[in-house]
């Protein structure tokens, strides 16, 4: 099979099957971006204590890309704290630039590599995680 076979299915699998999706019942800071070039659309809920991402879950509607870099987003933060949160969105930003970042443990998200190739998408794999960023500078302003 070839690596972008694969990663595709990666991708699908992330679309068909996404992880994290719903609402938080707990209190929570909830977070409302779009893409108005597509039309993606996402709500972004964090339950944060102590500085951590204790869960994470999204909303809303968009195409592959978007809904699967959301499915892997919620999964990689949960547990994290706000610091290693915004250190994995950069280095989701860099692999969107282009650059080579390995994700270890994440690989998932490694499958969306290949956006940066197609500079309109790359708005869509990163609404989730620039909503995960705002999420993070709102709960440390208050």
């Amino acid at each position: 099979m070839q690596l972008d076979d694969l990663y595709r299915r990666v991708i699908m699998d992330h679309y068909k099957n996404p992880r994290n999706r719903g609402t938080l019942d707990n209190e929570s800071v909830t977070i409302n971006l779009n893409n108005p070039t597509c039309g993606d659309r996402i709500a972004l809920q964090l339950q944060v204590e102590d500085g951590k991402v204790i869960d994470a879950k999204f909303s809303g509607e968009g195409c592959s890309i978007s809904l699967s870099s959301a499915s892997m987003m919620t999964e990689a933060v949960k547990g994290r704290t706000y610091e290693q949160a915004l250190e994995l969105a950069e280095r989701f930003s860099a692999l969107m630039k282009g650059e080579s970042v390995e994700f270890e443990e994440l690989e998932d998200i490694e499958a969306l590599s290949g956006v940066n190739k197609f500079p309109a998408r790359i708005k869509c794999a990163t609404l989730s995680w620039n909503a995960l960023r705002k999420g993070i500078e709102q709960q440390q302003q208050s």
